[in-house]
């Protein structure tokens, strides 16, 4: 009966003070172990609603609830929604000034505050800590207890002295919490804060709704575009590693007609809040960010989470991930791979400690495995984090859905698991695949691994075979990896009990990445500089050309330039948006000539089973669109052209290249206003004449032809423009 009292309390007050009318997994018996003084440590998935853990029992407890957290972005975000509950919580950190800190303190002493949050570099300060010792403090939390660990992906050196900081301020129970946490971060969470004795509550890292897939890196601005346009219209998050990608694929995506912002350390604070707030309130579908971005965001609808860089660990991967699909349905995975992104993460820790790069190195390499491996994907990151996950196939990965080719295995497997034995369980992956190979490196001969009956055994296979074979006998549990030491396999319970008898065992084939076009910029330019575009389709498309030229007694190069039917024939456009962000095409000549083309592109699109997705290359930076804005409403306005180069710095050729690429874009623009002033109406039609029946509108042809050598370069540029205005805009 009372068990039931307290239950419904709870509950009560649950709904009070958050709304919800039930608990998720465990956070009841969480909360129930906390309020009843022990010390409680939680490994809870992101998106499991780790937070309501210690916010409820903030409310339920007498005294000040201290919250540990590492970030100062993190802290906001969670104060900011306690504070629209109506909960009275503060965050103690570096943005405030002397006298908001000084009321704060008064605030939390006389118990007006109910939550503190803090950083640990703010709770290792001598005055806080004396503040905090006049304070009833109901209980502290760890949140984002993974920093703690040297083990972990985001290591914070301040967070291996929050024990001692504890210590001084009584007696009182520890809630530690973390979303990503290996059984071996887990253990040595539990003997920094010395709570090996506390309660621990582990839920299933399994998030069912969410479909985990890797491509490879190439194509990638195509294949992006693609994956965004069969995703219009929902909320999701690209991850980039550096700031100045993530301004690149957020332009990119703008300009291909998706709301997108960037969001990156390097922005001005006030953008990058805005960029948050807009995202969160539907402003904006797509925040193009680098790792700076989601911890503690609490927006439970963004269906797809894309990784356009490989991430630093599978911790992070997952975490990352676990942003998608938070209110139970459909959330996209996405991680585009290769090999170079990898490389570029090893230089990026060339600068830390010997052990640093070591831990650095490990979890890269586990990395590398995730995106390799042909095995299911969420059995592969249950048993990363000390999950077995026992279904054969769970139909929401890339490799259960489309799977590797596969082969009989149990031979392979018994020497491997024999190799592990007679190295008599002390070694990684890396010196038991050269035991196998018979590789003679230094390690094997110091230790006189020559000499093992299993030595050379599998010399045939190559040194990425046998790594596949490990590493798969290791995720269907007939190896185990020894928690003490990193990087050691031992044999499981399972694993000799194959020994003892063996039985079939169906391994798959890695995916091969090696040979992926890898840099991105190289291939981009490549693109550029070769004939790439669909040369059947160009045919026709120049046919369809000549024919509607014919029709309307114009020049087929009125219609659509050679460079502009290139760019058709390679991204194969079927609506007028795509076809308008063609090069030199624009959607007033959509509308005047772009009919036909489209009809013709999407019937061949359709007999040859060709899969469109357009990719737009960001043609001008800011600046540049800026300056064509300025120079169409200066024209619109009738204003000198003299005047308008000069108010720009430009000189007037340079102004008449600006005009021409408006025009090649499919602008009107009417010159006639200027073009009156300094050419009579018979020169004019001289020049029109010219360009009516010109082959080309080339302006090297048009200046050596000797009927225009009255004219000069600017006088033919200038009735270029007109022309093309008049007849192709």
């Amino acid at each position: 009966m009372v068990v039931a009292e307290e239950k419904d309390i709870l509950k009560e007050k649950l709904k009070e003070f958050f709304g919800y009318t039930q608990f998720r997994g465990n956070q009841e018996v969480v909360i129930k172990n906390l309020l009843s003084g022990k010390n409680t440590f939680v490994i809870m998935p992101t998106g499991a609603g780790k937070s309501l853990c210690y916010q409820l029992p903030a409310m339920i407890k007498d005294g000040l609830a201290i919250v540990i957290s590492p970030l100062i972005a993190l802290m906001k975000n969670q104060v900011d929604q306690m504070n629209a509950y109506g909960i009275n919580a503060r965050f103690l950190n570096s943005t405030l000034s002397k006298g908001e800190i000084t009321r704060l303190k008064k605030e939390c002493l006389t118990g007006a505050v109910k939550m503190l949050y803090v950083a640990p570099e703010s709770l290792n300060k001598e005055e806080n800590i004396l503040f905090l010792q006049k304070a009833q403090i109901a209980f502290v939390a760890i949140d984002e207890a993974h920093c703690i660990s040297e083990w972990g992906h985001d290591f914070r050196p301040e967070y291996r002295k929050i024990k001692t900081m504890i210590a001084q301020l009584g007696n009182m129970p520890v809630i530690a919490l973390t979303a990503t946490a290996t059984p071996k971060v887990q253990q040595d969470i539990q003997k920094n804060l010395q709570m090996e004795e506390a309660d621990i509550f582990l839920s299933s890292f399994n998030r069912k709704n969410l479909f985990y897939e890797v491509r490879p890196k190439k194509e990638t601005k195509k294949q992006l575009i693609g994956f965004l346009k069969a995703h219009k219209g929902k909320s999701g998050v690209i991850y980039c590693l550096s700031r100045k990608k993530v301004e690149e694929i957020a332009q990119l995506l703008n300009v291909n007609g998706f709301k997108a912002a960037p969001y990156h350390a390097g922005l001005d604070p006030d953008v990058r809040i805005k960029n948050q707030d807009d995202f969160l309130n539907e402003e904006v579908d797509v925040i193009v960010a680098t790792i700076a971005f989601g911890m503690g965001i609490d927006k439970p609808d963004v269906r797809f989470v894309v990784h356009y860089d490989v991430p630093k660990s599978l911790e992070g991967y997952y975490q990352e991930t676990g942003r998608s699909g938070r209110d139970g349905l459909e959330g996209h995975c996405l991680m585009f791979y290769s090999h170079n992104d990898l490389n570029k993460l090893e230089k990026f820790n060339k600068d830390k400690s010997v052990q640093e790069r070591e831990n650095a190195r490990v979890l890269l390499q586990e990395m590398e495995y995730y995106a390799e491996s042909p095995v299911c994907r969420r059995r592969q990151l249950l048993h990363y984090f000390g999950e077995e996950y026992t279904e054969k196939n769970c139909g929401m990965c890339d490799n259960c859905n489309h799977p590797r080719e596969r082969f009989e295995g149990s031979a392979y497997v018994m020497l491997s698991l024999e190799a592990v034995k007679q190295t008599n369980e002390r070694f990684g992956l890396a010196h038991l695949v050269n035991v196998i190979r018979g590789v003679e490196d230094e390690y094997v001969k110091s230790y006189g691994h020559f000499d093992l009956a299993v030595y050379g055994k599998g010399k045939q296979e190559d040194a990425d075979f046998w790594k596949s074979v490990i590493r798969q006998a290791l995720i269907y549990q007939y190896l185990e990896k020894d928690i003490e030491n990193i990087g050691v396999l031992k044999i499981s319970e399972k694993g000799h009990k194959f020994l003892k008898k063996s039985h079939s065992i169906e391994l798959a084939r890695d995916h091969d990445f090696t040979t992926v076009a890898e840099d991105e910029e190289v291939m981009d330019r490549v693109a550029v500089n070769t004939k790439s575009y669909d040369a059947r389709l160009f045919e026709l498309l120049k046919s369809l050309r000549k024919k509607i030229a014919k029709t309307k007694d114009l020049p087929p190069y009125v219609i659509f330039q050679d460079p502009s039917l290139e760019e058709m024939a390679t991204t194969y456009p079927t609506t007028k948006e795509e076809l308008a962000s063609v090069n030199g095409v624009g959607m007033g000549k959509v509308n005047k000539f772009g009919k036909e083309f489209l009809e013709l592109i999407q019937k061949y699109v359709d007999e040859n089973d060709i899969e469109t997705a357009t990719e737009v290359v960001v043609k001008s930076s800011v600046n540049k669109s800026k300056i064509k804005i300025f120079i169409i409403q200066q024209i619109d306005r009738k204003v000198d052209l003299d005047e308008i180069a000069e108010s720009k710095n430009l000189n007037f050729a340079e102004l008449l290249t600006e005009i021409e690429n408006i025009c090649f874009s499919g602008t009107k623009l009417n010159l006639d206003y200027y073009i009156d002033e300094i050419m009579d109406e018979n020169r004019q039609e001289v020049l029109y004449d010219y360009f009516l029946n010109s082959e080309t509108d080339s302006l090297e042809e048009a200046i050596n032809d000797p009927n225009n050598a009255d004219f000069t370069e600017d006088d033919i540029r200038l009735m270029r423009v007109k022309f093309l205005s008049e007849y192709a805009n």
